[in-house]
C-alpha cells in the first residue's frame, strides 16, 4: 500500500519508513517532535504502532499546516486548489508573489504550496524566519485532485488520534514517558553550522547531546536519524558513546547531485537507536532482507 503524503519535504524518511519503523516498538504514545512532513508518525499510524500521536516543530506554520491537513481536510485542500490554480504561464512572478504572501502572514496552504513548488522541495529560510527558496521552472508542484486524496488519506489514519504542539523539542517531549516512543530527525550538523544553514532554527550537537541524556535519564525509548554520507563526505562526526545507543547504517539511495555531476554514489543515513532496541549491525542495511540480521 502507498502511504498518502501530502508534504513532499526533501529529507523525507517516507522511502525509509519501512526499515525504520522495524526498529520501533509499539508505545502508547508515539512522538515526533522535529515533524517536518509526518512521514514516520504516518507510517506509525497505519502499522498501529501507537495509541496516540504527538506532531509537534518549532516552525509553527508547518505544524498548523498538518493540524489542517488533519482537522480540516475539504478545507485544506480547497484552499490548496485555488492557490494552485492561479498558475498562469502569463504571470511568471506568481509563485513570489504566493512566497510574499507567506512572509507576511506565515498562512500554512501558502507553505504548502511554495513546498511543492520549490527546487528540489528543499524548503529554505532567511533570519527572520522567511521563505527564500525559489520555484522549479520544470513543473507545477502537486495536482489538486492528487493532493486532496493525500490529505483525505492522512485524516484518515490520524484524526482524533493526535495533538499538535509548537516549541523546541524538550519542551514538546517533557512529558514522555517509558511507555512511550520519540522518533527525531533534525537537521543534520552539516546544514546547522557553516555557510549552508538552511532551516529556520539551527540544531548544533551538545544541545542535542544533552536532550539525549536526559531522556536516557528518564528511560523514554527513542530512535534518531541525524548524521550520515555520500560518497567520501561524512555529515558530521558520529555521536558519543556515552549515550549508549546502537547506530545502523541505512541506504538511502543514489545521490541525485553525484549522479548529475557524472558520479555514482550512494547516500547513507545513521539511525541511532536507544540502548536496547538493536543490535549493532556490520554492514549498511539496504532493506526488509537485511532487517532479520538486525533485531
Amino acid at each position: 500500500m502507498q502511504l498518502p503524503h501530502p508534504i513532499p519535504y526533501q529529507g523525507s524518511k517516507r522511502k525509509l519508513a519501512p526499515v525504520i519503523g522495524s526498529y520501533i516498538p509499539l508505545s502508547d504514545t508515539f512522538y515526533e517532535p522535529f515533524c517536518g512532513s509526518g512521514a514516520m508518525t504516518i507510517y506509525a499510524a497505519h502499522k498501529g504502532l501507537a495509541e496516540r500521536f504527538i506532531l509537534a516543530d518549532s516552525l509553527e506554520p508547518i505544524v498548523r499546516l498538518q493540524q489542517s491537513i488533519v482537522e480540516r481536510p475539504d478545507e485544506t485542500a480547497d484552499v490548496y486548489q485555488t492557490i494552485w490554480a492561479g498558475q498562469k504561464p502569463e504571470n511568471f512572478g506568481y509563485f513570489n508573489e504566493v512566497r510574499a504572501r507567506y512572509n507576511d502572514d506565515r498562512n500554512p496552504v501558502d507553505l504548502l504550496y511554495l513546498i511543492c513548488r520549490c527546487v528540489k522541495n528543499a524548503i529554505r529560510f532567511n533570519k527572520v524566519g522567511n521563505f527564500t527558496q525559489s520555484h522549479d521552472k520544470r513543473r507545477l508542484g502537486m495536482r489538486p485532485e492528487k493532493m486532496r486524496a493525500a490529505i483525505h488519506g492522512v485524516s484518515h489514519l490520524l484524526k482524533g488520534k493526535v495533538e499538535f504542539r509548537v516549541g523546541d523539542w524538550l519542551e514538546t517531549t517533557t512529558d514522555a514517558r517509558p511507555t512511550d516512543f520519540l522518533y527525531m530527525d533534525p537537521p543534520y550538523l552539516g546544514t546547522s553550522v557553516g555557510p549552508d544553514k538552511r532551516y529556520h532554527q539551527q540544531m548544533t550537537q551538545e544541545p542535542l547531546i544533552e536532550g539525549l541524556a536526559s531522556l536516557n535519564e528518564r528511560s523514554v525509548p527513542f530512535a534518531l536519524s541525524y548524521d550520515g554520507m555520500t560518497g567520501d563526505k561524512e555529515y558530521g562526526p558520529p555521536l558519543p558513546d556515552h549515550l549508549k545507543m546502537t547506530r545502523l547504517l541505512l541506504h538511502a539511495g543514489m545521490s541525485s547531485q553525484a549522479t548529475l555531476s557524472g558520479r555514482k554514489e550512494e547516500t547513507v543515513e545513521s539511525l541511532y537507536m536507544s540502548e536496547g532496541l538493536a543490535q549493532p549491525v556490520d554492514e549498511v542495511i539496504r532493506g526488509p532482507q537485511q532487517i532479520a540480521l538486525a533485531i
